[in-house]
């Protein structure tokens, strides 16, 4: 029971904050949940294709090898896949309807994918990886989803670059991804000197990039909601 809860209260707690920060036009909670289990379900392909990747994996050696496995077999896989279940369950979902909601659909759904990570790795090496996880993996994670969504909620109302911004929407969260695993897997002496101000410096733009969507918001009242001369200000 222990490994259960400390599997899963990083995900709720992460889910309750997005959840409450999408504070001007929340979120049907039906589509939350559905968007957590398309993420768990996304692991399934996304288990065989790793594999497969790996295999390739001896062409590398040293840091080479870690860059391959942080970058591409990670990085690219489990974010394309995130991004292929953003796009066929919310694109055209009539709920998207304002920027910020690209950030909270995204994130929920890195949050399906976050929690049978979790499982997995907390079930197989224990409870003290659990409480390391919750405060690295599954917020690493939230916040790869955060700067994805942020792309795709700027190209759902940006039609005439739409698909620069889904680019951007990929490429940004591999990006973050593969630096965060490769710090991990790259046998850097005093591994914890690049990774936790990584980690600090992924958590500072998740709260900037949510904020400049926030204060996008169409359903502010203020007179500020709705401008959107600073979305790419970051």
């Amino acid at each position: 029971m222990d490994l259960v809860f400390i599997s899963l209260a990083p995900v709720v707690i992460i889910a309750f904050y997005i959840y409450f920060r999408d504070r001007y036009e929340r979120e049907p909670v039906s589509i939350l949940l559905t968007a957590i289990v398309v993420g768990a379900i996304a692991v399934l392909p996304i288990v065989y294709i790793e594999r497969y990747l790996n295999n390739f994996g001896e062409f590398f050696v040293g840091r080479g090898k870690a860059a391959y496995t942080a970058f591409i077999v990670a990085g690219f896989t489990e974010e394309l896949f995130k991004l292929l279940a953003l796009m066929l369950l919310i694109w055209r979902n009539r709920n998207f309807n304002e920027k910020f909601d690209g950030v909270v659909y995204a994130v929920f759904i890195s949050l399906g994918f976050a929690t049978v990570e979790n499982l997995t790795y907390v079930y197989g090496y224990g409870y003290d990886v659990g409480v390391s996880r919750a405060f690295t993996a599954v917020p690493a994670h939230s916040l790869f989803g955060v700067c994805m969504g942020y792309f795709i909620g700027i190209a759902r109302f940006y039609p005439k670059r739409r698909l620069i911004y889904i680019m951007f929407g990929l490429i940004a969260p591999v990006l973050l991804h593969g630096v965060y695993d490769f710090i991990l897997m790259g046998d850097f002496q005093y591994t914890n000197y690049y990774f936790i101000p990584y980690m600090i410096a992924l958590l500072l733009l998740g709260f900037r990039l949510m904020k400049v969507l926030s204060k996008a918001s169409i359903y502010r009242n203020d007179g500020i909601g709705g401008q959107d001369s600073n979305l790419l200000g970051i």
